[in-house]
């Protein structure tokens, strides 16, 4: 692919992040809600490898998510309701009738993932706010096909339809992830409304779901599998604010989410099978409206709820979005982190895991990427072990390339 701007990217330590050392049932080693210091990781690290931006495309609007084909080209969703095609840093619009996607504050179209199977099927699904008559309706899954020739998209089937949804698209959503196994694993947001929905697993709203790519059902192996309701058996974790970021360990099947706290306190966790992650803005049903100074996760109210891997805090709020990992050598000491990109931080963190997913040992972030190309929207692994990058500024967005030099 072409590339435009090539930067040089080096380390810096990420003062005033919290960060907490959990096991998977463990109680957390500290209150939560306390800026920890967190581990020190900077340049002058043994096999540290520098590492470059390129620049792979520009004149986008809010590139919400990316997926990549078998050919080379990158399918790119932008919020406004529009597919983008990339092929060697050349932007081209895909028809497609987006007519029912409602364009409101954070909706709109949102999250991508290419079916495994595209060369054969040549289908993708992605998450859209829908509307009807102008008024939202509610955030569904939808799949597409798309040409041969890359220059159009039918719509397949709506695969998943309820999640819920505002008039002010606000806590929107909505990230989809190919599991290890298969699964579609999507993270939702709880819409900012209806402050029951986040501890409701009858609602799609402040989830993890787990569900079948061909058919949007719970798969028979979900923790509430023998639910009536179901939606409760499409739920895999709950009590989420608004998760925008779910990514797949390579070779272990961990999964980890990036999610958006109130003011402060966003949170990266590790995802577990029927876990409830403790964000209750109805206060256990005691208020009927949506009370946003309740702990992100409340330990007094849920004492089995999973406290976070790591915390933004009281004073930080980075607003993260996409989550990825790195993978491969060419990596060196950063092969296996976990890249987190930031919205209103507008960087990206990177975090090093222990080999149980159960414990953040080491955060970096690179000191070009910080407040360099604005906001950050979505992240993935390229099929050539690049990471990929989004921004959301909302005129001339770019397509970034980050590797090691």
């Amino acid at each position: 692919m072409r590339a435009r701007k090539i930067a040089i990217v080096g380390f810096a330590l990420l003062a005033g992040i919290t960060t907490s050392c959990t096991g998977d049932a463990a109680e957390p080693t500290t209150d939560p809600s306390t800026p920890q210091a967190p581990p020190t990781a900077n340049s002058s690290q043994a096999g540290v490898p520098a590492l470059r931006v390129e620049e792979v495309a520009g004149g986008l609007e809010h590139g919400w998510d990316l997926g990549f084909l078998p050919d080379g080209r990158i399918l790119v969703t932008e919020r406004p309701a529009r597919f983008k095609l990339i092929d060697d840093g050349a932007v081209s619009e895909v028809r497609a009738d987006l007519s029912s996607v409602h364009v409101v504050g954070e909706g709109g179209l949102m999250g991508l993932v290419v079916h495994p199977d595209f060369e054969r099927s040549r289908q993708f699904t992605t998450c859209q706010t829908h509307q009807e008559n102008g008024q939202a309706v509610d955030v569904r899954l939808v799949t597409w096909a798309l040409s041969e020739d890359g220059t159009s998209a039918n719509r397949v089937r709506d695969l998943l339809t309820g999640l819920p949804v505002n008039d002010s698209g606000r806590h929107s959503g909505c990230r989809p992830t190919i599991a290890q196994d298969g699964a579609l694993l999507v993270g939702t947001g709880d819409i900012a409304e209806d402050p029951t929905i986040p501890q409701d697993r009858t609602s799609l709203g402040g989830k993890v779901l787990r569900i079948d790519l061909r058919t949007g059902e719970g798969l028979p192996d979900n923790p509430f599998a023998s639910s009536a309701d179901a939606n409760e058996r499409r739920v895999y974790t709950y009590g989420h604010r608004n998760v925008q970021g779910v990514a797949v360990r390579p070779g272990t099947g961990q999964v980890f989410m990036s999610e958006h706290g109130p003011t402060g306190f966003d949170e990266m966790n590790r995802s577990q099978a029927g876990a409830n992650y403790g964000w209750d803005p109805s206060q256990g049903g005691t208020v009927d409206f949506y009370d946003e100074d309740v702990p992100m996760t409340d330990l007094e109210r849920f004492p089995d709820a999973v406290p976070p891997l790591w915390t933004s805090g009281e004073t930080s709020t980075e607003a993260p979005s996409g989550a990825a990992f790195l993978s491969g050598e060419q990596w060196g000491a950063l092969d296996g982190r976990l890249a987190v990109v930031a919205l209103r931080g507008q960087k990206v963190l990177l975090f090093q895991l222990n080999e149980e997913g159960t414990e953040v040992t080491e955060l970096a972030l690179p000191t070009e990427l910080n407040n360099s190309y604005g906001r950050l929207r979505g992240v993935r692994t390229g099929p050539d072990g690049a990471l990929y990058i989004t921004t959301s500024e909302g005129s001339d967005d770019k397509l970034l390339r980050v590797k090691p030099t």
